[in-house]
């Protein structure tokens, strides 16, 4: 009884609110004039505000300006004449609120949204604030810079009805839900989104709050506890948004009173459930439900009937675990459905019908496993924006047909299908396209004519698109507003012309193609270039006119340029990859060549530069790849490569001039997986520090995975050559996977270090090619991983170790012309490579050389003999048919009476002969596959 009281009293004070803002009003009434104290509160309240826009110039003291009443966002009451309304939203504002706005105690309206409040991370003031208890609504969002402290203030306003504080720090309330669940029981509107909310443990009691509450906001806030049960119990509820938190579990079952809910969102959270589940606790909504947002979830299942929701416009369940094929019911018609978002799931089977939703938008169905082909009744959803089905398995034809109502589009994506266009030269489109991206689409051989009626399009890729056709000179008359251009992996022919008016364009991919020509003027602004894999010819003096400070990507690799490099690359500090390899570039670089702090990938190989590395590449710390291999560079190695760049992972200087010896800081480099020194004129003895090599010795290293190293290895193709298994082969794709030492062909002397074998990781070690003496390194089983090793044309003496034939991965060995003495370690390993590996040491013998060692074949057969008379004499006599019988006897019983008489023993007799099954099972398997491997090569 006392609960019905209650809800009647609150419901009388609502309309008793209601009727006496309807009577009173909110108005700039000229007759009513202005209370002096009021006027004087909001002079004080502008002083503290800076207002560079001048919204506040109505409010002064001059004669004209005395009526505060007629200021600009002033309402006031047209009865009594107080201010009852200030609405200062989004007028540019900064400074301090200023508690003279206290003195307004009949101010029921306070919009300060928007704007800049707080500069200096100022709270709300909250001294005196019952002064102001008659307030109703209170705006306060989208004040970056503002601290709402603990909230405690809120205390103050029981009457609130409308109350947002979206943006504002709220990080110091700890107990922000019982604040509002205690103080303010009128409470309609909530909004709190992006206020650093600290967790609380959720209630499971109603709010106070919750009798009239409709729209709640607490995005993101990066909250991770369970859904509370709580927002199940607000029966007003029509609007909740929880997107962008961390929330856990299941979806209440709470939420099955919310009879009148029009939107739920709960987009990038963690809420793992099966999608027909969460449908069936919506039930009670089925007809007022308009919007249903669980974009990257963790639900699962299969798609379930979601057409009993006869009023939904929305639906958003892309980046979740659904399976299995449209249901048969997809066909209902929805006719208020809109948006449809799917992307990012394992949908299978074939596209549906799709007309069911006459008034749909936006449809994203990419990366899912649909197949088949697409129907041209898609081409009838006149109302669609925004199409996308890349990262599918759709294949078949596209004709005219599956555009000829969609007058509306603006956004289509079909990347990465095997579609093929068959459209006629003469065809016009129906729309004008915003992005066009059509990537790995077949839109050959010839050049598509109908691109030349797209005349707005800021994105187009259609890159990979078979088209091998001379570009028209029409298509380089590019929209103003084109801001990506990817044609890349095509057999494009023809010259580019000058593309400086394209002021908006920042990314351009030309790549893979047959392009000639000298490279053409770009646009200043320019942040990613890609003109690789082309005919392109002459100097790269375009470059010094790309003044943009975001230039972080150029790629100008296996071209035919030529010429020296300018001396312009100071103001291009945030250059992240850099490629200009496989070309005719030359002379040395200058002085500018440096200082990129974030360079990631520096390729220059095979071109003709010369001289010294300049000192200023030591001032890029954040180097990953360093390929400097094919040029004329001279010098000493620089210490400063493995002081100053320690994230080193790939260093490549093959094939130059440097001299002199290897600095002891090359160890500092722990990352490094690729080094390679060869085919240069370094000398003297390599250190004894290859242990720091922490990435060739660890295999659990962090470094094997690195975000960086994943990252600028697979987005960035860049192609390092090296020597592997005798021959020169470039890198690309699976250059993350490789580790390998290479100090071939040079003049390196005295004894192999000892610390070598620590390289367990290592599959290609070459020391070929030099003056190295000694023997062969005795523990070199411990480099496991080992494929690949040439120690060939050197002076190494002495026995082969026995350790080298534990090397099972061991497929390309060369020890050939050294001084090496003894016989070759019997392993069906070492005897299974040619004799050539062995050849030129003079002292060597045994298989597979034709000259056997010295007594081998009389040894040998002596000691057969010998065994043959032991082993006839062991079986002629009674002792040995006793003991055997004796033995059988024991052995049988021991085993078979532990089994027959203990379970455990059972147990684990048959657990060991599975996992000996097993054993021979894989050794078995990968023995075979070594064979084919060896027999293919």
């Amino acid at each position: 009884m006392a609960t019905i009281f209650a809800k009647m009293l609150s419901f009388f004070v609502v309309m008793l609110l209601a009727s006496s803002k309807t009577s009173s009003g909110l108005t700039s009434n000229p007759k009513i004039r202005c209370i002096e104290k009021e006027k004087q509160a909001l002079l004080k309240f502008k002083e503290a505000l800076i207002d560079d826009g001048d919204s506040l110039s109505s409010w002064g003291s001059e004669n004209d300006e005395k009526e505060c009443c007629k200021w600009r966002g002033v309402e006031c009451n047209n009865h009594t004449g107080h201010v009852a309304g200030l609405n200062l939203s989004t007028w540019s504002l900064a400074g301090k609120i200023s508690p003279s706005f206290l003195e307004l105690q009949h101010l029921e309206y306070l919009d300060l949204s928007g704007n800049n409040f707080g500069g200096d991370y100022t709270p709300i003031p909250n001294h005196h604030l019952g002064n102001v208890s008659s307030l109703q609504y209170l705006s306060l969002g989208g004040n970056y810079n503002l601290s709402g402290g603990n909230l405690e203030w809120l205390s103050y306003f029981p009457l609130l009805r409308h109350l947002d504080l979206s943006t504002v720090d709220l990080s110091e309330a700890t107990n922000w839900l019982e604040l509002v669940s205690d103080n303010l029981p009128l409470l309609e509107y909530w909004n709190l989104s992006n206020c650093y909310l600290p967790n609380q443990v959720p209630p499971t009691h109603p709010l106070n709050s919750s009798l009239y509450l409709t729209v709640v906001d607490l995005s993101d806030n990066q909250m991770s506890s369970v859904i509370p049960d709580a927002f199940g119990k607000m029966i007003s509820l029509v609007h909740l948004n929880l997107a962008y938190n961390d929330f856990v579990g299941r979806i209440p079952k709470s939420f099955a009173n919310l009879s009148r809910l029009e939107s739920l969102e709960l987009k990038w959270s963690h809420v793992t459930e099966q999608v027909a589940v969460v449908l069936d606790k919506l039930s009670r909504s089925e007809k007022s439900l308009q919007i249903l947002n669980f974009d990257s979830n963790q639900l699962s299942g299969t798609l379930p009937d979601f057409t009993r929701f006869s009023s939904l416009r929305e639906l958003y369940l892309g980046g979740n675990k659904l399976t299995g094929a449209f249901p048969k019911s997809f066909r209902h018609v929805l006719p208020n459905l809109v948006v449809l978002e799917f992307y990012g799931n394992q949908i299978s089977g074939m596209l549906p019908d799709l007309t069911a939703f006459p008034l749909l938008t936006r449809l994203d169905l990419s990366n899912n496993s649909l197949n088949g082909t697409i129907d041209k009744s898609i081409g009838q959803l006149s109302k669609m924006e925004h199409l996308d089905t890349s990262l599918n398995s759709f294949e078949g034809i596209i004709s005219e047909s599956h555009f000829s109502n969609l007058s509306s589009l603006k956004y289509l994506d079909l990347s990465f299908n095997s579609l093929v266009f068959n459209i006629s030269s003469s065809w016009i489109p129906p729309f004008q396209l915003d992005a066009i991206r059509l990537k790995l689409c077949t839109l050959g051989p010839d050049f598509p004519e109908w691109l030349r009626n797209q005349n707005n399009f800021s994105e187009l890729d259609v890159s990979g698109a078979g088209i091998s056709d001379v570009v028209p000179s029409w298509f380089w008359d590019l929209p103003p507003n084109l801001v990506k251009i990817d044609i890349s992996d095509n057999r494009m022919k023809g010259s580019v012309p000058d593309l400086s008016s394209a002021v908006s364009l920042f990314f351009i991919n030309l790549s893979s193609n047959s392009f000639t020509g000298q490279l053409p003027r770009l646009p200043s602004s320019l942040t990613a270039l890609d003109l690789s894999k082309n005919l392109f010819s002459g100097s790269i003096s375009f470059i010094c006119a790309i003044t943009g400070p975001l230039f972080w990507y150029v790629d100008l690799s296996s071209n035919q340029l030529s010429g020296e490099l300018p001396n312009c690359w100071e103001p291009f500090h945030a250059l992240h990859v850099i490629s200009l390899a496989n070309n005719t570039l030359s002379g040395e670089l200058p002085r500018s060549f440096g200082n990129f702090f974030d360079l990631k990938t520096l390729q220059l190989s095979n071109n003709n530069f010369s001289g010294e590395l300049p000192e200023s590449l030591k001032n890029c710390p954040r180097l990953i790849i360093m390929d400097l291999g094919g040029n004329k560079f001279t010098g000493k190695i620089q210490p400063w490569l493995g002081t100053h760049i320690p994230n080193l992972m790939i260093l490549s200087v093959r094939s130059n001039k440097f001299y002199g010896d290897v600095p002891r800081d090359i160890c500092l480099l722990n990352s490094l997986r690729v080094l390679d020194f060869s085919q240069n004129d370094l000398s003297g003895k390599l250190p004894t520090c290859f242990d720091n090599f922490t990435a060739l010795v660890q295999r659990d290293y962090r470094v094997k995975e690195t975000a960086d190293f994943a990252y600028y290895s697979t987005f960035y193709l860049g192609i390092v050559l090296v020597q592997w298994k005798g021959q020169e082969r470039g890198y690309q794709r699976r250059l993350r996977l490789l580790k390998m030492v290479d100090f071939s062909s040079n003049k390196f002397s005295g004894e192999i270090p000892q610390e070598i074998a620590s390289l367990a990781e290592v599959v290609s070690l070459n020391l070929s090619r030099n003056d190295f003496t000694g023997k062969i390194v005795q523990n070199i089983d411990r480099m496991k991983m080992l494929e690949s090793l040439d120690l060939s044309r050197n002076r190494l003496f002495g026995k082969i170790p026995p350790t080298l034939a534990a090397l099972n991965f061991l497929s390309v060995l060369d020890l050939s012309n050294n001084n090496l003495s003894g016989k070759i370690p019997t392993s069906t390993q070492l005897q299974s490579f040619d004799a050539s590996v062995y050849s030129g040491n003079a002292q060597l013998c045994g298989v597979p050389l034709p000259n056997e060692c010295p007594g081998e074949e009389q040894g040998g057969k002596k000691g057969i003999q010998e065994e043959d008379d032991q082993d006839q004499f062991l079986f002629t006599t009674p002792a040995f048919y006793i003991s055997l019988g004796v033995g059988f006897a024991c052995g049988f019983w021991a085993i078979f009476g532990t089994i027959l008489f203990s379970s455990v023993s059972r147990y684990a007799w048959f657990k060991f002969l599975d996992e000996v099954a097993d054993w021979l099972y894989v050794t078995t398997a990968v023995n075979f596959n070594r064979l084919k491997r060896r027999l293919r090569g």
